[in-house]
């Protein structure tokens, strides 16, 4: 079993910046493809970015690409999401995400377990 806790979240006006952090229970943090997912009211969950076991690949939406950037911490069992140029249309609850086998992938279906989430609120 693995739990996942997003912390990070808030109110930030359009253009600012924000780092979310997610924290993996268990010593198999590094076994795990991770993703950033998020959201909005009345809408599916959708896609952020996703990072693999080594953190050497990366992909994203193209709705966040060149503005989010996935990485994470092995040895702290963390995974990061730094958003910077913030839009109003990125106000979501944002969840991470654990694939416990198979390659990083940009599916929800295909992540094992999800934390709690985290809101995040830009004002214009």
């Amino acid at each position: 079993q693995v739990q996942l806790v997003e912390y990070g979240g808030g109110l930030v006006q359009a253009g600012g910046s924000l780092r979310l952090s997610c924290a993996a229970s268990g010593r198999t943090f590094s076994t795990y493809a991770m993703g950033w997912f998020r959201q909005a009211p009345g809408k599916e969950r959708e896609f952020v970015a996703t990072i693999s076991r080594s953190g050497g690949n990366t992909a994203y939406a193209d709705s966040v690409k060149g503005r989010f950037t996935i990485s994470r911490d092995n040895a702290k069992n963390t995974v990061y999401l730094q958003m910077n140029s913030l839009k109003p249309e990125d106000t979501a609850v944002y969840y991470c995400a654990a694939r416990v086998t198979g390659a990083s992938n940009t599916l929800p279906a295909t992540y094992d377990y999800w934390g709690q989430g985290t809101q995040v609120t830009v004002s214009s």
